[in-house]
């Protein structure tokens, strides 16, 4: 990421979400009313535009050339993401942890959590930039908490000095479209600091399947979104193998509950859509072990 901005994949995300949301009601997977807020000009004007059928083809027809496979990946994603915490809060966590949240408004748009204390952790950039367009919205909930750490510089370890996070609770926490920016002793910094949560916890993240970074042409998409991330200064450095993340996970005590492709929930999802897209995205979901 660039010093000097906000992640455009943030960026890209929250058009996902505002798009979404300009849908007729009873089509919309999801509604997040505050994705367009994050939106340049010009982003928003094509968002807007795209309530009338034909504009909205031709936005969706754009984003496909220029980012082949993400629109409908990206969707389904946020929506199984929501269903995952939604049964962690189910059962019994009192707490939610947001890692790398980007323009993430989970916090605000889903009413299951209007009670539950959120705290966001995320590039000082970009949670900056979104403190300062929530509080022009007037929408700055109160029980969400904004914390600013650059996961390749500093430890979740050093913030507890300054950011208290309660490790008792059982929490959620969701890591969503960060680990394939990081290193992989970040990444294993990152679960250490996970385990010490309390035992009933639940994570969910994403990631990407390691043959994307060593072949990228294995899978659609790839080439083109990966030779674009370079250009924009995000370029992906780490993937896992999905039959090794079982044991990753267990060396930090967290049981491998459900590890879904992109195409598995995008067909869950969007079962009628017939757009092809990104087959290198996973979702995990696992539970921290009590003992």
């Amino acid at each position: 990421m660039k010093e000097d901005k906000a992640s455009r994949t943030a960026q890209y995300m929250a058009l996902f979400r505002a798009l979404e949301t300009a849908r007729p009601l009873g089509r919309r997977l999801f509604n997040d009313p505050y994705a367009i807020s994050f939106l340049d000009k010009g982003l928003k004007r094509a968002t807007q535009l795209s309530k009338i059928p034909f504009i909205r083809t031709l936005v969706h027809n754009i984003i496909h050339r220029k980012i082949p496979g993400a629109l409908s990946s990206g969707l389904a994603r946020t929506k199984y993401i929501d269903d995952l915490l939604l049964y962690a809060v189910n059962n019994g966590v009192e707490q939610v942890l947001i890692l790398g949240a980007g323009f993430d408004t989970r916090g605000l748009r889903l009413g299951f959590l209007r009670d539950i204390p959120v705290i966001e952790i995320d590039h000082p950039n970009t949670s900056a930039h979104k403190v300062n367009v929530l509080k022009g919205l007037g929408r700055l909930p109160d029980n969400v908490i904004y914390y600013q750490l650059d996961f390749n510089k500093e430890s979740l370890d050093d913030m507890l000095d300054w950011n208290p996070v309660d490790l008792t609770k059982p929490t959620a926490i969701i890591w969503e479209g960060v680990t394939n920016y990081l290193t992989a002793s970040a990444i294993e910094n990152v679960f250490r600091f996970l385990s010490r949560f309390a035992g009933g916890s639940y994570i969910i993240f994403t990631y990407v399947h390691r043959m994307v970074l060593d072949n990228p042409q294995a899978f659609y998409g790839a080439e083109k979104l990966l030779s674009d991330l370079e250009k924009i200064e995000e370029r992906w450095t780490f993937g896992f193998k999905p039959e090794e993340l079982r044991d990753y996970l267990n060396d930090f005590n967290w049981a491998l509950l459900e590890d879904k492709s992109a195409v598995e929930y995008r067909r869950k999802y969007m079962p009628r859509n017939t757009e092809r897209g990104y087959e290198f995205y996973r979702v995990a979901f696992a539970k921290k072990r009590k003992y």
